[in-house]
Formats: structure tokens, sequence, C-alpha cells
């Protein structure tokens, strides 16, 4: 039975960053998120940023009042020994993965506001933006 096609569910991102988070944590492990740091909202402190990224260590002992919402990713962190207000939009993570061992989840780009698939359609190839070139990446991809 196929859902009617005027109803929207709301992204599955935070969703999966939270699990991914609890996984990670159960494990013994460390989670860090992989941000776009040029992404609309992302408030860090401007020394993280490489190359318009920020990787950040989100494990319970590195932040304070870490508040994981649908929305965004909210918590207080030490950089240079002073404690700062970090947020960042869910759109804006790229991947959460566990340090030690580089187990985790790549995000797929989010659409801003994709048109809804009617019965009948195909996707058009064209309307996908290119796969960002491939670098030598850490993580592992989970099935």
């Amino acid at each position: 039975m196929s859902a009617p096609s005027d109803i929207r569910m709301t992204s599955n991102r935070p969703y999966l960053l939270r699990a991914m988070y609890e996984w990670i944590g159960d494990n013994g492990m460390s989670p860090y998120l992989l941000v776009d740091a040029n992404a609309p909202g992302v408030r860090v402190p401007p020394s993280t940023i490489r190359e318009g990224k920020v990787v950040l260590n989100v494990a319970a002992r590195a932040v304070a009042q870490l508040n994981m919402g649908n929305e965004s990713i909210q918590f207080l962190a030490r950089f240079g020994g002073v404690s700062q207000s970090v947020e960042i939009p869910v759109s804006a993570v790229q991947a959460i993965y566990a340090q030690e061992t580089g187990q985790g989840m790549m995000m797929a780009p989010e659409a801003d506001s994709p048109e809804p698939l009617m019965a009948g359609d195909e996707p058009d190839p064209s309307d996908n933006p290119p796969e960002p070139p491939k670098r030598g990446a850490h993580l592992r991809v989970i099935k």
C-alpha cells in the first residue's frame, strides 16, 4: 500500500544522527561529526574550520548541554580552554562516525524542497547534483 502523494514526511536525518550517536556511545567509542562549516546557520569557532569543514567531538565527556533536535544540534564545548556555544543545523552534518574505528554513517545531501514523485514518474538523473570528489576518507560504510 502506498502513501497518498500529498503527504510529506519529515526528514529522517535527525533520527539517524541520534541513533548513530547512541550506537557509537553504547560501544564505548567517541562520536564525531563532520560538518559543512559554510552551511547557513553553522556557529563554530572559526579556528576549527579546515577547508570549509569542521570535525567535532560530541562525546558526552567532551561537551555539555548536548541537544540533538530535529532542526539543529547545540552544545557547549571547550576550544583552547574557553567554553563556547556551538550550533549546527542538522542539514549541515555530512557524517557521524566513531573516532576510534571510523565506523559510522555518511549523510546524503538534503534537497531543499524535493518534488514528490507521482505514480509512473521516473526521476531524472540530471536532477541529481554531481558527486563530490572522492578523498581518502577513513569512514567505513555500514549496511
